[in-house]
């Protein structure tokens, strides 16, 4: 999988392309906790180009929301496969974490 990482006007942007899953989680992880650990409070991750997510990439999110709202700060997720979108609603991810359309909606979120 590749991540690539990007900051805009302070909000950290996480764009993930290839499967996020028990092999690459961990990656993701240390990737999104130092930025958590570097103070950012605002990130997006787009997962527009993310073919498959598992409960283990799953487990990443929740764990990085958890994080972050502990330091009064905020996640949005956007740009998701119909089908990657249906395993957060399954979870109940989608309860708690805002999904947005476009990254466009998901800057404007800040």
């Amino acid at each position: 999988m590749e991540i690539i990482e990007e900051n805009h006007g302070g909000i950290n942007i996480f764009k993930l392309n290839g499967r996020l899953d028990s092999n690459t989680s961990q990656g993701f992880e240390k990737k999104i906790f130092q930025a958590i650990d570097d103070g950012s409070k605002s990130m997006i991750v787009d997962f527009k180009d993310l073919d498959y997510i598992s409960s283990a990439g799953l487990r990443v999110i929740l764990k990085a929301t958890k994080a972050l709202k502990r330091e009064d700060g905020k996640m949005l997720l956007c740009d998701m496969q119909d089908y990657v979108k249906e395993v957060f609603e399954i979870a109940g991810f989608d309860s708690f974490l805002p999904i947005v359309g476009t990254m466009d909606d998901a800057l404007q979120g800040f």
